[in-house]
């Protein structure tokens, strides 16, 4: 006598493989389409455009020959001018965390007396940072991957290679 087709397990095996490859694909799409990567740009000509700027502005503070020292010790953060004799009324400092953006943060630091920014921070900041300091008028910057905290003085420098 003949088994129905239901009851046997090849019949099942031929069903069951391209199903789940239909059901594997349709839950790639809907993956794909309620996620999408943050990191894909959707005008990367104004991106381009953007990062060129910003090379420039590097650039910027290479030829004025602009650097600066930098400490972070026991939560006082000291910044002081290093590269040419010019006050700077702002300093806009900001620090990027390489993979938590909410731990970003900023500070518009003005000098004191000696010429040197201060901040007193109120959190630990340890570890792997980038830092991008810029002018009130925002005509050069000059950003650099630090570790922090520092007991001694760094040299904050414009690299144009640091600018992506």
């Amino acid at each position: 006598m003949k088994t129905p087709w239901y009851k046997e397990p090849w019949a099942w095996l031929v069903f069951i493989l391209p199903l789940s490859a239909v059901v594997a694909g349709i839950t790639t799409v809907i993956i794909a389409n309620t996620d999408p990567d943050s990191l894909v740009v959707g005008d990367y000509y104004k991106k381009g455009k953007a990062i060129n700027l910003e090379i420039s502005k590097i650039k910027q503070a290479q030829k004025l020959g602009i650097k600066f020292g930098l400490q972070l010790k026991d939560n006082e953060l000291v910044i002081k001018p290093t590269g040419i004799e010019k006050q700077f009324p702002l300093l806009n400092v900001n620090f990027y965390h390489p993979t938590q953006e909410e731990k970003d943060f900023y500070f518009a630091l003005t000098a004191d007396g000696s010429g040197q920014f201060r901040q007193f921070i109120d959190h630990d900041v340890t570890g792997k940072w980038r830092i991008t300091i810029t002018p009130f008028e925002q005509h050069w910057k000059i950003q650099q991957s630090i570790t922090l905290p520092q007991s001694e003085f760094i040299d904050i420098v414009p690299t144009p290679t640091q600018a992506n």
